[in-house]
């Protein structure tokens, strides 16, 4: 089977074959009337997932359409769940496809893992729904590039899961950042700490009953199955995601993008390794990414096996020739030159804010806070990250388009291989 658009009959009757399944397998539903007042959602990865079905049953009028996962264990406990928060039951799939078939449908709410962010909005827009997309969006740079490409092409809301982007707290305090509260603004650190434990070495095994491993692959090289990968692990193998980089430091890079009001740097590297634990894990447990642009410029640093509580480190610290201000989770705090507190705010964290700004962008055409072109620009600094600690090298970078300048080994890992019918087309 070849990767071009599948008619719907072709779509339904290969359904069930995943791996030999085109991409483009729906008919697209762009120019469907707009969304009645009451939007309807379909859940894609019921871990984190479990937080859209609240996120969006705290909105007013939204329901839960359906839920969707490969582990049947965990599609139940997100029915349960979307029953007990409106009147009528979620439908349960374990194909995210059966929700794009659904013309009712407005939005497609995805917490699956990264692999699947850009190849399920893409479809997602493809077959006229709206998209929210976890971070970091993307599994690599050119699917960033193709996710904005969708959202343009089907005229899609699709908003990243960076959700610090809605917290008022955080907008009043960037705006005070922008406003000169510690003059020009020179640098932002980031942090990040974890005690992540040993994650082993996996054992070749035969795949759980519950669980529709071929699909949980979906558009990545088939590799056999192996103990210690489902459900969290994948993020620590490079065939399936990008590290801690790419898991936690996505949302603090958002905030110092923001902060610093700049787009791409202009040089990029990583020093790091995995020091803590001899086991499968392949991307680092230790390090630290720089990021230039010129006059300004950008760290983040994460330690994932030891948190290093008595640091005591800001999630965020912007520097100013005026003084400091570090952003915690929700709040932040304000010093001058001499160390001392001059202003702080807390904050509520939360995610509510951010499927509200989704819903009201829907309705009544509200500006998105973290438009999925935004969010990639974000995304796109833990990408050249990786790549760089990949290549061993520093990445010369064009900040008008955050594209690398020669380097042909850091090049090849702009993009990624498709398992044969899954490669995602625009």
């Amino acid at each position: 089977m070849n990767e071009s658009t599948l008619s719907r009959r072709s779509f339904v009757k290969t359904a069930s074959v995943i791996g030999a399944t085109s991409f483009a397998v729906l008919p697209s539903l762009h120019g469907q009337q707009a969304p009645s007042r009451k939007l309807r959602v379909g859940v894609m990865g019921l871990k984190r997932g479990l937080a859209h079905i609240r996120g969006f049953q705290a909105v007013p009028n939204v329901e839960i359409a359906y839920v969707c996962d490969v582990d049947k264990n965990r599609a139940g406990e997100g029915a349960l769940l979307a029953s007990q928060g409106q009147p009528n039951p979620p439908k349960v799939v374990g194909d995210f496809r059966r929700i794009l078939e659904d013309s009712e449908v407005d939005v497609l709410s995805i917490a699956a893992p990264n692999f699947w962010h850009a190849p399920a909005t893409i479809l997602g827009c493809e077959a006229g729904k709206h998209v929210y997309v976890e971070k970091p969006g993307s599994y690599c740079a050119q699917e960033g590039e193709w996710m904005v490409a969708a959202a343009r092409k089907y005229d899609r809301k699709v908003q990243q899961g960076t959700q610090r982007r809605s917290y008022d707290s955080m907008i009043k305090g960037i705006a005070k950042l922008h406003g000169g509260i510690i003059g020009k603004v020179l640098y932002a650190r980031t942090w990040y700490g974890n005690n992540r434990t040993s994650i082993g070495r996996g054992n070749p095994a035969p795949v759980p009953d519950y669980l529709d491993y071929d699909l949980w692959q979906g558009p990545v090289p088939e590799k056999p199955y192996k103990d210690n990968l489902v459900h969290y692990n994948w993020h620590w193998h490079w065939q399936y995601g990008g590290g801690e980089l790419a898991n936690n430091g996505v949302h603090a890079l958002d905030i110092a993008r923001w902060g610093l009001g700049v787009d791409y740097p202009t040089r990029v590297t990583y020093l790091g390794d995995r020091y803590h634990y001899k086991d499968d894990q392949e991307t680092p447990d230790t390090g630290s990414a720089q990021y230039e642009f010129g006059e300004q410029g950008a760290s983040w640093e994460g330690s994932s096996c030891l948190s290093r509580k008595e640091e005591n480190l800001a999630f965020c610290t912007f520097y100013g020739e005026g003084g400091s201000m570090a952003f915690d989770t929700a709040g932040y705090k304000v010093y001058d030159l001499k160390g001392q507190m001059i202003g702080e705010r807390e904050g509520t964290p939360g995610d509510v804010p951010h499927f509200q700004n989704l819903c009201d962008a829907i309705r009544d055409g509200a500006q998105l806070n973290q438009e999925i072109a935004e969010g990639q620009k974000s995304t796109l600094w833990c990408h050249l990250g990786n790549i760089a600690y990949r290549t061993q090298s520093v990445l010369e970078i064009n900040p008008a388009t955050g594209r690398i300048k020669g380097n042909p080994d850091a090049q090849k890992l702009w993009k990624r291989t498709y398992r044969k019918g899954w490669k995602p087309k625009v």
